[in-house]
Order: C-alpha cells, then structure tokens, then sequence
C-alpha cells in the first residue's frame, strides 16, 4: 500500500453566471455527480463549502470554478471521470465553459491524509503549464508513478 494518494485540480471559466439559464442544467446536475464521485470506488476526499459542492469558492476569479479532489490512484479517478455518469456531464462541458490553449486539469501525488488547498493545487497546475508534466504536475496522458511506487523499468 502507498503512502500517497494522488491530487487533483480542475479549473473551469464559464461562459455565464452560474445563476443563468444556460449554466442551470450544470448546476442541476452537481449533487447527483459529487455524490457519484463520494460513492466511487478509491474516491478519498474533496473540496467542498457546506453547501456540498466548491462552486461558490472563487479564489481564482469570479468566473472561474474548482474542483479539487483526492483520490486512491490514477486508475481509481479514471474510472470515474471517463467510465462512470460523469463522462456524461464532461462531454457536455463547452455548452458551460470556455476552452483553453492551457492545461485546466492537473495531477499530483499527496502524502496520505494530506488535504491540499488551492493554492498549492494551482502552483501545481502552473508549474504543468510551465514545464510540461513531471513526477511534480501531470495529466492522464502522462501519468506519473507515486514517489513510493518502483519505476516501471526496475
């Protein structure tokens, strides 16, 4: 067993408030998706107000939105990104914010019980954007091995 479980940020800019007709099915969708996440198997810990979900923290601009999450493992978040309901709402995902020619998501090993907040997540989200992935930032296509975890090649 690891003694890291793997972080991630995902930023979003929306393209209307998320008071507005246009953002209302994203919006209407959050409780069901978040308890899918909590429900999945290897999901740790996430960012979130009393309100259950992180959409009314803006600490990177009063469009943008956070989702920040701890997970087992890789495998674990990929599962339930691409192959649970949440594929659903991330093919949905330009009717309710904006592309980017930069990175929005990014990936990054944590001590086991450590909750990042999100300023470290977005140093990291900067510094993938910055030098491209490493063992410090990465994405799914680049997946990089927990620091306890032997290299692929040993």
């Amino acid at each position: 067993m690891s003694d890291f479980q793997l972080a991630q940020l995902n930023i979003a800019v929306m393209t209307k408030p998320l008071d507005s007709p246009v953002m209302a099915d994203f919006v209407n969708n959050l409780d069901r998706i978040n308890a899918l996440a909590e429900a999945s198997p290897g999901f740790v810990w996430r960012l979130q107000t009393d309100d259950g979900d992180a959409t009314a923290l803006r600490p990177l601009g009063e469009n943008t939105i956070v989702n920040l999450s701890v997970w087992e493992d890789v495998e674990s978040l990929k599962a339930y990104v691409y192959r649970s309901a949440h594929v659903d709402i991330l093919r949905r995902r330009r009717e309710w914010f904006q592309r980017s020619e930069q990175a929005e998501f990014v990936l990054w090993w944590v001590p086991v019980g450590h909750q990042p907040d999100v300023e470290e997540a977005y140093d990291r989200l900067q510094i993938l954007r910055k030098r491209g992935p490493s063992a410090e930032a990465f994405s799914f296509r680049e997946a990089f091995a927990a620091p306890d975890h032997p290299p692929a090649n040993s």
